[in-house]
């Protein structure tokens, strides 16, 4: 569960999405490959998004498919009782009302992840009208 990360562990990931190489590959070096896999499934790495679907950590690949609002990623989550995933995924689509429950209740690092995490999204719909990026990735 993300909660249980260490807040260095989760800057770090925070920043392995904003793209910076050397903290993904630092995740992957100190044994957090989830995080790695996460970040990678985050910036559409479709064969990352696999693995975490079929390593132990499943419930890190189902929270991405939310993060892009697939209402069945939701659904699994709420039944499987990840209710802060459900929070998480709709604050990494800048819910506000998501956004003020994790503020009010302590979880401003999530909150700061969250953001990132919008941007990085919202960054990639971007470069789907960009006829320049369209074949980059």
């Amino acid at each position: 569960m993300l909660l249980d990360y260490e807040p260095k562990i989760l800057l770090a990931f925070g920043e392995a999405v904003r793209g910076r190489k050397k903290f993904s590959d630092w995740l992957f070096e100190n044994g957090y490959p989830e995080l790695t896999a996460l970040t990678n499934a985050i910036q559409s790495d479709k064969s990352a998004l696999e693995w975490l679907l079929q390593s132990e950590h499943a419930e890190l690949g189902v929270l991405s498919n939310a993060m892009d609002g697939e209402e069945d990623a939701y659904k699994w989550l709420h039944k499987k009782g990840y209710d802060f995933y459900i929070v998480f995924a709709d604050a990494c689509q800048k819910k506000e009302r998501a956004l003020e429950w994790m503020q009010k209740n302590g979880y401003q690092i999530f909150n700061r992840l969250a953001l990132i995490i919008f941007a990085e999204l919202e960054q990639q719909r971007k470069d789907l009208y960009n006829p320049h990026k369209l074949f980059r990735r």
